[in-house]
């Protein structure tokens, strides 16, 4: 496993549009349709990678908070599935079912949509407000596997606390650390 850093994303650029399906139940879901009135988080993840696996919990626990205050959650999966057939749709959506994801879990098969992103990593962190305007890019909290550092995802909810308060977010981000992004 590769340890990569998320890239530069700049604070103020609008999040590029997409139309991708929803493993979950295969319906097309564009990002316009399902942005959320207060923001929009986006994550790239796959189901292998030990990064994502360590934080899961904790993001399906982050929507949940804060599904009904607003914010929409939207995960993604970019991962050339060749190579990682463990990251194809069929998995997407078993992982997602047995880890009750309460957002849509969408297979980026041209890796387009992670390109756009300028995404490195898994897990690849975005928050965006109401006018998918880039607010924070940066990790969960500073647990990884292996360092004891309790996942509690005290850097994400601190971003969206703030932009729930329309607080402005001009804090230090540090980026997210993961696994890279399998390329085709």
């Amino acid at each position: 496993m590769a340890l990569t850093e998320s890239n530069e994303f700049k604070i103020g650029a609008i999040a590029p549009n997409f139309e991708l399906i929803n493993t979950i139940n295969q319906n097309l879901i564009k990002l316009s349709e399902v942005k959320g009135k207060k923001g929009t988080a986006i994550f790239f993840i796959c189901n292998h990678c030990p990064f994502v696996i360590h934080v899961n919990e904790e993001l399906v626990k982050l929507a949940n908070d804060y599904k009904d205050k607003g914010i929409s959650f939207i995960a993604i999966s970019s991962n050339d599935v060749e190579k990682h057939p463990q990251d194809g749709p069929e998995s997407m959506k078993r992982n997602a079912e047995k880890l009750n994801y309460p957002f849509p879990y969408l297979y980026d098969k041209t890796q387009e949509v992670a390109k756009a992103y300028n995404a490195a990593c898994t897990p690849d962190l975005y928050l965006f407000d109401e006018d998918l305007k880039s607010v924070y890019h940066g990790q969960l909290d500073a647990s990884r596997p292996g360092n004891n550092i309790p996942v509690t995802g005290k850097d994400f909810r601190k971003a969206i606390d703030s932009l729930l308060k329309d607080k402005s977010i001009v804090e230090l981000q540090k980026p997210s650390i993961g696994c890279n992004i399998k390329w085709k």
